[in-house]
């Protein structure tokens, strides 16, 4: 069996429910696994979700609930959005799985046993919501968390360590060997001036957070929810067949993701990730794979944070964008291509109506509806049908061709918007051709050239409606039988304008 293009979400923190920030990383990663598939890959898209440490206690416990009725809850919602928004992922862990926690336990009594982990004490300043402890440098003005703005929390207890400090030179070395491996590049700089700053021994056990992992040699601890977390990526592939003694159950979890062994999967094509835990991603899970002798994912891609008209998502404000309240209302495949037009895939974006709705009549109901539109109504009054090759040796094919290289150059660079950019400028490219060649007019006096001109069309939107599919795979699908070999119907606008109110 040939390796698997693997690729990763991380898994969501379940302390709270879904939202367009998640379903913006995990759109992405299916927008790549849908493009993957259609190059002949043979692609495993896995996601899931996070489910052990305090801020889950506390969420549940202002409930009236168990922490593990709270994660069946949430768990759940993120399965339901997953469905609203169509993503094709292959495989959904929960570290509350009971072939990721004992996978999470053999790690942590390997690192034990050689050496890697040690027990000892630790006091520092703690932030409940990001579960991490921050030194003095991190912290703004006034002791506050970097990320959440609060009062840190100091915390005083016995702890286990994991020896991060005795990789930095192997970490800075791995990256300077794997250019790529840190990206988009202009993020890489932010994690190596952290490495080469000195790394410190991490904290991997609480003592006093009960809903976690526990520690097989010492069950009064449980094991810290990163160190946890990040482990997903393996136990979800199968490592326990190499490290856990129930050699049977493990097995059985390979059949049932479609693998002989984890070398299938490992090491990852892709982790991608939000920009806000780049670090975990890019300097303490590395240093986990160097101490178990694993190889080193290829590449983590780190992209921004979304706000809604120039503010920050929060409950407080009202305005947390509800992915699949907007999808119910104009469409999953819209809103999926809008969130991969509106900004450079890696950077910042701003969510409001009034940008959406503007991207949807220009990008979508103008240029690529009206096109459709147009194209099969003129080829139904001057060609009655479409054949199976159209204008295959044409001008258009030929033009088409070129977009697709530029267009496979950018998923390379996992620049979306570039990619859309190019289907959306090569449909502009098309609207041009009829505005100037009016077929027509030109059927008037020449109904072969007139068909010649439209049967280029078609071959130009053919193209269209195969560039599209990952980002509207809906959309693409009716497209495709739109232009199917045949005879031509009489169809709704693809793209309704949105007009304002």
């Amino acid at each position: 069996m040939s390796k698997k293009f693997f690729i990763t979400t991380p898994i969501y923190y379940v302390n709270s429910v879904p939202h367009i920030g998640h379903a913006y990383t995990t759109i992405a990663l299916d927008i790549l696994a849908r493009y993957k598939r259609q190059k002949g890959l043979d692609v495993h898209f896995l996601t899931g979700t996070d489910e052990h440490g305090a801020n889950i206690e506390k969420s549940a416990c202002a409930q009236g609930v168990t922490p593990k009725e709270w994660t069946d809850n949430v768990s759940a919602q993120y399965k339901e959005m997953w469905k609203a928004l169509n993503i094709s992922y292959d495989d959904f862990i929960r570290t509350t799985d009971a072939k990721h926690e004992h996978v999470v336990q053999a790690i942590f009594e390997k690192l034990l046993k050689q050496g890697d982990i040690y027990k000892g004490s630790y006091s520092g300043n703690y932030c409940l919501s990001c579960e991490q402890y921050y030194d003095e440098s991190e912290m703004l003005e006034g002791g506050l968390c970097p990320v959440h703005k609060r009062p840190l929390t100091e915390v005083h207890e016995e702890t286990y360590f994991f020896k991060l400090s005795k990789y930095q030179d192997a970490l800075l070395k791995f990256y300077a060997d794997h250019p790529d491996f840190l990206s988009p590049k202009y993020r890489a700089n932010e994690i190596i001036n952290f490495v080469k700053g000195g790394l410190r021994d991490l904290s991997v056990t609480r003592t006093k957070v009960k809903w976690g992992v526990p520690v097989v040699s010492d069950p009064a601890h449980t094991v810290y929810v990163w160190f946890d977390a990040l482990i997903n990526y393996v136990s979800a592939t199968g490592l326990g067949t190499l490290l856990c003694e129930d050699k049977a159950e493990h097995e059985e979890q390979l059949k049932k993701i479609g693998a002989q062994s984890f070398e299938d999967f490992w090491p990852a094509n892709l982790h991608m990730v939000g920009k806000e835990i780049f670090r975990f991603h890019s300097v303490i899970w590395p240093a986990m794979l160097m101490a178990l002798g694993l190889p080193l994912p290829t590449k983590v891609f780190a992209h921004g944070w979304w706000t809604v008209e120039g503010e920050k998502m929060s409950k407080t404000l009202g305005n947390v964008v509800n992915p699949v309240e907007l999808a119910d209302k104009y469409g999953v495949d819209p809103v999926r291509a809008f969130l991969f037009r509106e900004v450079p895939f890696g950077q910042d974006g701003d969510f409001s109506m009034q940008s959406f709705k503007n991207r949807y009549n220009s990008d979508l109901a103008n240029n690529i509806g009206n096109l459709l539109s147009r194209t099969l109504n003129m080829a139904a009054k001057n060609v009655g049908y479409l054949p199976a090759e159209a204008a295959a040796q044409s001008a258009t094919h030929k033009r088409a061709l070129e977009v697709e290289k530029a267009i496979d150059g950018h998923y390379d660079e996992l620049a979306f918007d570039k990619v859309l950019e190019n289907i959306y400028g090569f449909a502009g490219e098309l609207n041009k051709l009829v505005d100037e060649k009016k077929p027509w007019e030109l059927a008037k006096t020449d109904k072969e050239a007139a068909a010649a001109v439209l049967l280029e069309l078609v071959c130009g939107l053919r193209f269209i409606a195969q560039w599209i599919a990952p980002f509207m795979p809906g959309i693409a699908q009716e497209m495709q039988r739109r232009l199917a070999p045949g005879k031509i119907e009489k169809y709704a606008p693809l793209f309704p304008r949105l007009e304002d109110k």
